[in-house]
């Protein structure tokens, strides 16, 4: 058992039953830094929380105890003081949130007077997201320049890619929550070089890049296909989204497409794709795993990015001469995902749609260059979906 102190920012679902599931189960102290006064109190106010895995063969429930919350908008001082003492810390705050937390971390690696480095991992749903929160901490603005050059005996970053479906939770869940039990939790360990900290359930690896691109090509991709192709449809569920022969079919030809850059350029064999690709239709197809089409879907300005689930994919495939029909499809359905409640970027896409040109709309929601391959198939897909809304 590893002991010491993790601090965690970000108290919601991934980070209670995911992240601190497994630093608990590696014996840490988990310290929770957040914003939301009441998720704090709640935290604060009990000694345990469970988590419920659903997996094939049923539930099973684990207690994590062990914890504590701070709240970095009233202690900040105190924030900095465990992260100088820590001897990890992660996050799962979404992408957008990283240049809030990179301060707080910064302050703390300057006063820390451990022999042992700090180790930093995030755990976000983007590529490379700690190459992109170190940019940050290390920025002028965060951290001196006596700091920045010591700053290999004081903190090691390491890249990582997470793999979990967090469902919708119930009702009253309170801190409880229901998660897959199937995870993936890959960590790069070329930035340890004073060794990698101990971590139960961490995959660690040399090279992340075909970790990340598999997760993010065949997970994100067929979840996000259900989900778009399912809100169109009007399906209240993912698992019932899959169960439409028609969407279930959409999904597994997008992942075929996929399925070639993967082992193309990653030398993961079709056989071994093929398996990953099983697995993954499973699981988003577990009934059990309640998930609705609108919180799969949302943010889809994010969604339909350069780098993201479709345009990735399909833009590396299209440079290398492969049909992307399902993947391009797939986007089609994400450029109709407008005005939906509660979702901030479906009704800035439809003012994107509804105010530009195609060709500017094309080129701010993908980044596309118009001499790009890919560029034309996109171009005609908003077109079209342009031209309905008329």
């Amino acid at each position: 058992m590893a002991g010491g102190k993790a601090v965690h920012f970000g108290g919601g679902n991934i980070g209670r039953g995911f992240i601190a599931e497994l630093l608990h189960e590696s014996g840490y102290e988990v310290i929770f830094v957040d914003v939301v006064d009441d998720l704090i109190n709640r935290i604060n106010e009990s000694k345990s929380y469970k988590i419920t895995e659903v997996g094939e063969d049923g539930e099973k429930s684990k207690t994590i105890t062990n914890y504590r919350a701070l709240n970095s908008k009233y202690s900040m001082d105190e924030v900095v003081k465990c992260i100088a003492d820590a001897d990890i810390v992660t996050c799962a705050v979404g992408p957008n949130v990283l240049k809030f937390i990179a301060k707080p971390i910064a302050d703390g690696i300057a006063a820390r007077t451990k022999s042992k480095p700090l180790a930093v991992i995030a755990c976000e749903n983007m590529i490379n997201a700690t190459d992109a929160l170190k940019a940050l901490i290390t920025d002028e603005k965060n951290m001196k320049p006596e700091v920045l050059k010591d700053l290999d005996s004081k903190a090691e970053f390491g890249n990582s890619a997470i793999d979990r479906i967090v469902p919708t939770q119930p009702q009253n869940a309170n801190l409880d929550v229901v998660i897959e039990s199937f995870y993936e939790w890959c960590v790069e360990t070329t930035g340890f070089k004073s060794g990698h900290p101990e971590v139960k359930g961490i995959h660690w690896v040399d090279d992340l890049e075909p970790y990340i691109e598999r997760k993010l090509f065949t997970v994100n991709t067929s979840h996000a296909t259900a989900a778009y192709f399912g809100y169109y449809k009007g399906h209240k569920t993912i698992h019932e989204a899959m169960a439409d022969p028609e969407i279930r079919n959409e999904v597994h030809e997008a992942l075929e497409e996929t399925a070639h850059l993967i082992s193309g350029k990653h030398g993961i064999t079709p056989e071994e794709q093929q398996k990953y690709v099983d697995t993954i239709i499973h699981r988003i197809s577990n009934p059990h795993l309640e998930d609705v089409p609108v919180r799969v879907g949302r943010a889809p300005l994010r969604k339909l990015g350069r780098k993201e689930r479709f345009i990735g994919p399909a833009a590396q495939l299209a440079e290398r001469g492969y049909d992307v029909t399902a993947l391009i499809r797939g986007v089609e359905m994400a450029l109709r995902f407008q005005n939906v409640e509660g979702d901030d970027e479906s009704k800035e896409l439809a003012k994107i749609l509804s105010e530009m040109s195609a060709e500017e709309a094309t080129t701010k929601l993908t980044g596309l260059e118009s001499s790009h391959p890919l560029y034309p198939k996109v171009l005609e897909k908003v077109k079209q979906v342009q031209s309905e809304k008329k």
